[in-house]
């Protein structure tokens, strides 16, 4: 590589966002091709500084993209911090912006202003229009776990509280045993009654997570739903979902739908349902299936309670970056699928998934007006 791509690792800011959209690993693949890596201190990271440095990298101070040279690529995970002033660097990312998101405008508006480019990693499609990278799996493997620690809660717990202090685990295997003890109490209290768990987006990566965590944890495969285009086709809202103990929503949503859930199905005496878990997380999009509540919770609340006029207490989960329960696992999966099209940024200006990506920024840029 003639004149290096130099890209430029940010440190997270979500709280409690503990993932990295590079690895030491794939550093030291990039490296080795030629590019050249900065890579930020984090005070939040899974990954200690000590790791990247050994694989190559360049260490820089945590929040030093913003001085950067501009033409490094600055690549992170998540939103940037809720700022004004104008962004001058191409910026490899999650934006949230592209759906009619509240305040989509005022995060998508700074990269114009400055003359930089944004390319969501959300939206980086090969040519079959499938995501080269996505947290899918882990995504909904966190989430179903968050949804049988909630319906765990609930056995043991009064109505008049709530789940709370969720953290990152170290590895899976971790979060695996936790869950099973807490399950055992909870079935020895309950008569030993598994939670019925319905899962929709079922052969997505997504919905792969969702019902392999709930199989290693040991939930009978007879009390695990796997719907899919073919269960959902006849459209909402759907009387099973109220049925179940657990739903776990894992849909891409791409387009309107009718709703999964509504008030008329929870507000009923024999209501099962006491856990959502909407993975998918289109909290503030006005499109969103799961209709039934306006907050996005995190990992110090993860649960917000649905109000309801009958049946029994239900809370919905909506943490929007789910695999952070399991960073160092979801960012190696997640930078491993990535790389493949990071290798092609030296030819962003014809490599189809780079130029489709910019082609995207563009469109939606045109809307700003």
């Amino acid at each position: 590589m003639s004149s290096p791509v130099e890209l430029h690792l940010r440190a997270e800011t979500k709280p409690l966002e503990a993932r990295a959209a590079l690895t030491p690993t794939t550093t030291k693949q990039l490296l080795d091709a030629g590019f050249k890596v900065y890579v930020e201190k984090s005070s939040q990271s899974v990954f200690d500084i000590n790791e990247y440095e050994k694989a190559g990298a360049t260490i820089v101070p945590e929040g030093s993209w913003k001085e950067a040279p501009k033409e490094r690529l600055i690549i992170g995970l998540k939103e940037l911090p809720e700022e004004s002033f104008p962004l001058v660097h191409e910026h490899i990312q999650f934006a949230h912006c592209y759906k009619d998101q509240e305040g989509w405008k005022d995060v998508l508006g700074r990269f114009p202003a400055g003359n930089g480019t944004l390319y969501d990693l959300e939206f980086l499609e090969n040519d079959q229009g499938r995501r080269v990278a996505a947290f899918g799996f882990y995504a909904g493997f966190a989430g179903a776990a968050v949804g049988v620690k909630d319906w765990i809660f609930k056995q043991l717990h009064s109505d008049d509280e709530e789940l709370t202090n969720l953290s990152p685990y170290p590895n899976e295997e971790k979060l695996i045993s936790e869950v099973k003890e807490e399950l055992d109490a909870a079935l020895k209290k309950n008569g030993g009654s598994y939670p019925k768990c319905l899962v929709i987006g079922a052969l997505g990566r997504c919905g792969s997570g969702a019902i392999d965590f709930f199989r290693k944890v040991g939930i009978p495969d007879d009390n695990i739903l796997k719907w899919d285009m073919n269960e959902t086709a006849r459209g909402g809202p759907f009387q099973e979902i109220a049925e179940s103990d657990i739903f776990v929503n894992c849909i891409y949503l791409s387009k309107p739908i009718a709703p999964f859930i509504n008030f008329d199905l929870l507000n009923k005496e024999d209501r099962k349902l006491r856990t959502i878990v909407d993975v998918s997380a289109d909290t503030t999009n006005p499109h969103n299936p799961i209709p039934v509540y306006t907050i996005a919770t995190d990992f110090n609340k993860p649960t917000v309670p649905v109000k309801t006029t009958a049946g029994p207490k239900l809370s919905v989960c909506s943490i929007d970056h789910l695999p952070s329960m399991l960073p160092r696992e979801a960012s190696e999966s997640f930078s491993k699928d990535l790389l493949p099209t990071l290798l092609e940024l030296p030819n962003r200006s014809t490599a189809p998934v780079w130029v489709r990506a910019k082609q995207l920024f563009d469109k939606h840029v045109a809307r700003l007006n």
